[in-house]
């Protein structure tokens, strides 16, 4: 008998689902004797392949890694999806089947024609709480009607250079009616969103009728390209309100470019960032928080746990562009612990000659869109004494803000600062410098 042979199979694969839907990759598995059958509690799950080798390296004199040892209960860790699969070739369909009827027999039996309107109402409630649109939660009812295994919902939200797609994924358990949003996409590109009656489109060649192109259209421009890259054939992408009326962007021949327009070659040859957020329980980025993190800029988090002690703690948070994706494609992320990395936010707003700051009002409002990720409408003024309306974000990384006029060119912030923040900044520098040299003569002598 296999040791993953079980009459819970249909509670682990259940709790291993939803773990894989909100992220997690990587599961490791305490076995037992073949007598003593394998539970949920036997398996730990966890997002990174990192996460689970310091798990087994802490539980290591319980058996050996990886494989099965000769202590008594020795552990493994293995992909999740992996082990969904072992577990139900050890555990045939039918017995997952009446696994399931036995544990659902004293409740109401489930119903697999109509939708769970719990489930719904839980789901709404979890993308409204991350700031998706309302359409999004009138998406989900009308996906959700239909019982499909799996389904997305997009949304967009306006971006700096063009705007920022979201898509997010739900997906059906293989032992209940319930659905699970565990992750979405951003998607950030310098492609305007077209305008009002308008469309991206690609047409490709159709070889029933040549004088009359295969016509697709995107409500995404990021999508639009991505679709028009991957065609290898004669094709083109236009916009416009109708496939008569289009305006060409870039065209194929036999898969090869041939033409991109002057005003859009910055757009298409600039890769879209891309980055999957997670979710686990409703929690997670909020969809406006992905959408400034996929334009480079940095987010706190005051809700963050620490999955060793169970701690929380607080940190601002950026994608790393200069470090090497991970194995899923994503950008690794950039985490500077708050109050430790030394940035504090309200101490550097003193710093600079930001009207609004007079108001508490106005300077929370501010505070508060600055930890969201925002670029923050600011009227600021300038050596002269004269008043600039300005874009300010937070800078953590480099402990100041960041400057932009309201056309998005970077602004110089030594411009807007307070005399004595300079002053102080130098008199800082020179103190630095006056203890390197002291550590420099101890270390000749």
């Amino acid at each position: 008998m296999s040791l993953l042979t079980t009459d819970h199979a249909a509670e682990i694969i259940g709790k291993l689902e939803k773990a894989q839907g909100n992220g997690a990759g990587y599961a490791v598995v305490e076995t037992h004797p073949a007598e003593a059958q394998l539970k949920a509690s036997d398996i730990q799950v966890f997002k990174t392949l990192d996460d689970a080798l310091d798990y087994l390296d802490e539980k290591e004199e319980f058996g050996h890694v990886p494989g099965f040892g000769t202590e008594e209960h020795p552990l493994y860790y293995q992909r999740i999806e992996n082990l969904i699969s072992d577990l139900k070739t050890a555990n045939p369909t039918e017995a997952l089947m009446s696994i399931v009827s036995e544990k659902t027999a004293n409740d109401k039996p489930l119903n697999h024609s109509t939708m769970n309107l719990n489930n719904l109402q839980d789901l709404k409630k979890e993308v409204t709480a991350l700031g998706f649109s309302p359409k999004t939660a009138d998406e989900l009812e009308k996906n959700m009607r239909q019982l499909p295994q799996h389904f997305t919902v997009k949304d967009q939200l306006p971006g700096d250079k063009g705007q920022v797609d979201l898509t997010l994924h739900f997906h059906k358990s293989g032992v209940s009616d319930t659905y699970n949003f565990g992750k979405y996409e951003a998607v950030a590109g310098k492609v305007p969103p077209s305008a009002p009656n308008q469309s991206y489109m690609v047409l490709t060649e159709n070889k029933d009728n040549k004088e009359k192109p295969l016509v697709k259209t995107f409500d995404s421009p990021n999508e639009a390209i991505e679709f028009f890259k991957k065609q290898k054939g004669t094709s083109e992408l236009s916009i416009g309100e109708s496939a008569e009326s289009r305006h060409l962007l870039a065209s194929k021949d036999t898969g090869k470019v041939n033409f991109v327009h002057d005003d859009f070659r910055g757009a298409y040859f600039s890769p879209a960032i891309k980055q999957t957020f997670y979710v686990k329980e409703g929690a997670g980025y909020s969809a406006s928080q992905a959408a400034n993190m996929v334009q480079g800029r940095t987010v706190h988090r005051d809700d963050l746990i620490n999955p060793r002690n169970g701690e929380g703690y607080k940190a601002w948070i950026k994608l790393d562009f200069e470090q090497k994706k991970d194995d899923w494609g994503n950008f690794k992320l950039k985490q500077m612990n708050d109050p430790a990395f030394g940035f504090d936010l309200e101490k550097t707003l003193k710093g600079f000659k930001i009207k609004e700051l007079s108001d508490p009002a106005h300077k929370e409002a501010i505070m508060a869109a600055m930890k969201n990720g925002d670029r923050v409408a600011v009227t600021a003024v300038n050596r002269e004494g004269k008043e600039v309306k300005l874009m300010a974000e937070a800078a953590p990384q480099y402990k100041t803000l960041d400057l932009y006029s309201e056309k998005g060119t970077r602004e110089k912030r030594e411009l807007y600062k307070k005399p004595e923040t300079s002053q102080s900044e130098t008199k800082s520098q020179a103190k630095g410098k006056e203890k390197d040299l002291e550590e420099s003569r101890s270390v000749k002598i």
